[in-house]
């Protein structure tokens, strides 16, 4: 076994159903009299559910979280709160709003409880990430790590199977890459490995039957595990990628994430010949690279970054902009190598074993 360091991070998780019942007691248990609840557009219903639930204690609601986190929204969301007086934040949402009350704790550093009705992981991170000029910035802070996150299963009934897909595919390339992560350690590999196997036996039930309990709950449980692993140990190649094509050519997070999993898999195949073994474990799979790509097909998820809207012509400045002060990765980094890794996922071609 390699030498590692293990450092734990705070964490307080309320999960089940009817979770949503002791959002209110999250929020006094922090002291907070004015929380701003914060969502995107399309979830403003429920967030306006999650304000009356609070009473006295909501400041208000701002639904204008956006993908990346754009500078000017985090402005603009900065500025609600403090108008308001807000004392604390309530994220309902995936990866975007949850990254929204992040930027705000970044800045004023609110605390910020963190309601998911999606797969994404940032719930359990200390990950913030900023995009400004087409360019995405991350950074990791104490600060921004929620204080407190509440996992509902029945939130996430409405969410359509094909993002239910793309958004826990996303969930299971964070325990990939902390599977070979420079950082890892035998507790976040465990860790990795279940959210794995828990993701990968509940999202084909989702598929078939989003209204399946039993499965989300089972999904939730994989993505509290994925997002652990994800603010525990640093990534790699695999999120520097899907950073450069969502901040610079402003591609959906999570299936962008869903599609090159498989190809920078692949590519790290040879490299990290321990982790693909646990990977094709956990996925019942004889090859971890052609696992994850045959369970997004079943699953119904994009396999082609071409099907995002993305230009053949920009896989060159893709692979310019991502071999730019690359991530830690256990094969060396080379343009002409992740070039191809890049038309093998515009292009949506099944990974193989020889490759």
């Amino acid at each position: 076994m390699h030498a590692f360091t293990y450092d734990g991070l705070p964490a307080r998780v309320v999960f089940g159903l009817g979770a949503i019942d002791r959002l209110p007691g999250e929020v006094e248990r922090l002291g907070a009299e004015r929380a701003l609840v914060l969502s995107t557009p399309e979830q403003r219903e429920t967030a306006e559910d999650v304000a009356s639930r609070l009473g006295g204690r909501a400041a208000g609601v701002f639904d204008q979280a956006r993908m990346h986190v754009p500078v000017a929204v985090a402005k603009a969301a900065r500025e609600e709160a403090r108008r308001l007086g807000a004392d604390a934040c309530v994220a309902v949402g995936g990866g975007s709003t949850i990254g929204l009350g992040k930027a705000i704790a970044l800045e004023f550093g609110l605390p910020v409880i963190a309601v998911p009705t999606t797969y994404a992981g940032s719930e359990m991170t200390p990950i913030w990430g900023l995009t400004e000029d087409g360019i995405k910035k991350t950074g990791r802070d104490a600060r921004v790590l929620p204080r407190a996150v509440v996992y509902d299963p029945a939130l996430t009934v409405t969410l359509p199977p094909r993002v239910s897909a793309a958004s826990g595919m996303n969930a299971i390339a964070h325990c990939v890459e902390a599977l070979y992560a420079e950082d890892r350690n035998p507790i976040i590999s465990m860790i990795a490995e279940e959210g794995i196997r828990a993701l990968g036996r509940s999202l084909p039930g989702i598929v078939r039957d989003p209204a399946d309990l039993e499965a989300r709950s089972d999904a939730f449980y994989g993505s509290w595990l994925a997002g652990t692993a994800l603010g525990a140990v640093g990534m790699a190649l695999h999120h520097k990628l899907c950073h450069t094509l969502g901040g610079s050519f402003d591609l959906p997070h999570a299936e962008t994430h869903t599609i090159v999993i498989p190809h920078a898999t692949a590519y790290n195949r040879a490299a990290a010949p321990e982790a693909m073994a646990r990977i094709a474990t956990a996925l019942g799979a004889a090859d971890a690279a052609e696992g994850l790509f045959d369970l997004a097909v079943a699953l119904g998820a994009p396999t082609r970054l071409a099907d995002l809207g993305m230009a053949e012509a920009d896989l060159d400045r893709a692979a310019e902009i991502a071999t730019r002060n690359p991530y830690y990765n256990p094969r060396p980094i080379d343009r002409d190598g992740i070039r191809a890794l890049l038309d093998d996922a515009w292009h949506g071609r099944r990974p193989t074993s020889g490759g």
